[in-house]
């Protein structure tokens, strides 16, 4: 699950055109924190998940690989 997720949050992010550090801003968390979830290191906090769903316009069960079709 954590692959999927890094994979989706990056795939996600480059498809908005958005940067890491725009992201971090959003989710209120410092730009390394966002490194860290695209790179597998760490997870994020289910409000934190939430916020990036909502940035991206997904679902969370998308962006953990539960469905693939981010509804």
């Amino acid at each position: 699950m954590k692959e999927i997720l890094a994979q989706r949050l990056k795939a996600c992010r480059k498809e908005k055109g958005l940067t890491q550090m725009q992201v971090a801003v959003y989710c209120d968390i410092t730009e390394k924190a966002y490194q860290n979830y695209e790179l597998m290191t760490r997870e994020p906090k289910l409000e934190i998940l939430i916020r990036i769903a909502d940035l991206y316009g997904v679902s969370l069960d998308y962006l953990v690989g539960r469905n693939e079709n981010g509804e």
